[in-house]
Parts: structure tokens; C-alpha cells; sequence
């Protein structure tokens, strides 16, 4: 399946939280998009790894992606190796996506920004002739995608460029509490944690908004790219 987007997650719920709104935009617009996740979470506080994975795939249809995978990586013990580049450009090569969405650069979670460098870098390797990677029984071709760019997620990171995902809010909050395990439940008896305010999941709304606030429109989503963002005239800009 040859995919238009492909977003890594280190985590189920990170790509949601980051740019769900913006996948279920491009989903909207007939865009191909796939998801996948490093890690089941399951060092996360509250739920379990086997729920994570229930809560994913409604979060999946939600948004109505064509796919989303999960690697099984160690949550929070995986690293930025050939072993886990492999794995990576594994997937690079077998949806073949013209633009990459991965984890923010920088972030409270230890695993966000080795996430953000694991993928960006196999994107790199995945485009080099020399390094061979076999999927179920047949050769891989080599494949880089044209762009990669990286969510913003804990820490306000100042953006490269944002997206106006004025109507599509309502999926990203809705695919968000797909995850009702590790968010705010004032029923829940289960340890708290950072997310599990309910400050938390205002804060995603509020973000969205001031980002819309500072291009014009209701709600929008902001990245930050590893090189500059063309246009082709002043007139494709907003």
C-alpha cells in the first residue's frame, strides 16, 4: 500500500495528541495516511499495554486512517540503533510515503525526542541503495520521503509552519478520548499522573486555538521541519 503520509508515534496517543486534527484533515482531503506506533506504552501510569492497543485502534478509526502498526519497542528503553532503524525503514519502504509526521524534537518524555531522531534518521538511511531490508520473504526497494516533519506535543516548541484544522478539531478531541484509560476520570482509582488532569486535556483545545488565534482562523496545529518550507509564490502563502 502505497501511503501519502505516514506518522510515527513512540507512544499510542502521541500522533492523536500532536496531529490528530491534521490527519483527519488530510484524511478528509483523500490523502492516504498510515500509523505507526514504536512502543505499546506499556510504562505508561494508568491501563495496561493490551488496552493501549484496544484504545488505538478506535482512535484509528476515528481518525480513519488506512492503517496503523505497532513495532513492540521498549517503551522507554529503545534506542537510536541500526537495529531499530531497520525496523523503521522497514515501514519507510513498505508504504512508501511522500511526507513522514514524527514525534516532537524536544519533550518532557525522554522518548519523544529519541523518537523524533530514530525516525528522522531512518528516513535518511531508508534512501540509500546499499542498505538491503527484506519483508516478508521479498526485497525491499530503497525509499526516502520527500519531507519530514515533527509535531509539537508537552513542550510549547515555536513552530516552523501550522495548519488550520478549523473543523476538525472535534476528531482529534474525540480520537484523544479514545484513550479514556490515561485521561482525566474523576471516577478513576488508578495513581495520577501529568495527563491525567483535567487542565490536561483542556490544555489541547486551548493550544489549537491560540495557534488559530495567530493565523486568523479557529483552531490549528503547528510543526517544525529539518529544512526550509518552500512555496512556490507569495500567493500560496496564508
Amino acid at each position: 500500500m502505497k501511503l501519502d503520509i505516514l506518522a510515527f508515534g513512540a507512544h499510542p496517543d502521541d500522533i492523536e495528541l500532536g496531529c490528530g486534527a491534521t490527519i483527519a484533515k488530510e484524511v478528509s482531503l483523500g490523502k492516504k495516511v498510515g500509523i505507526v506506533d514504536l512502543t505499546r506504552g506499556e510504562l505508561g501510569t494508568r491501563g495496561s499495554a493490551e488496552l493501549r492497543m484496544i484504545e488505538a485502534s478506535n482512535a484509528a478509526k476515528i481518525l480513519g486512517v488506512s492503517v496503523r502498526e505497532n513495532l513492540g519497542f521498549a517503551d522507554g528503553f529503545f534506542t537510536n540503533d541500526k537495529k531499530h532503524q531497520l525496523e523503521i525503514i522497514k515501514m519507510i519502504r513498505k508504504y512508501q510515503p511522500d511526507i513522514v509526521l514524527c514525534n516532537a524534537i524536544d519533550d518532557r518524555h525522554i522518548d519523544h525526542g529519541k523518537g523524533s531522531k530514530l525516525v528522522s534518521d531512518a528516513c535518511f538511511l531508508s534512501g540509500l541503495v546499499k542498505i538491503e531490508t527484506e519483508l516478508e520473504g521479498k526485497q525491499q526497494e530503497k525509499w526516502r520521503p520527500k519531507h519530514v516533519y515533527h509535531y509539537i506535543q508537552w513542550k510549547n516548541i515555536a513552530p516552523d509552519f501550522v495548519i488550520d484544522v478549523t473543523g476538525f478539531i472535534h476528531k482529534k478531541q474525540a480520537a484523544v478520548l479514545a484513550y479514556s484509560s490515561q485521561f482525566y476520570d474523576p471516577n478513576s482509582k488508578e495513581p495520577e499522573s501529568p495527563i491525567t488532569s483535567k487542565t490536561f486535556i483542556e490544555s489541547i483545545n486551548y493550544r489549537s486555538r491560540d495557534l488559530g488565534r495567530l493565523i486568523g482562523v479557529e483552531y490549528a496545529e503547528g510543526f517544525t521541519s529539518e529544512r526550509y518550507v518552500a512555496a512556490e509564490n507569495l500567493s500560496k502563502l496564508i
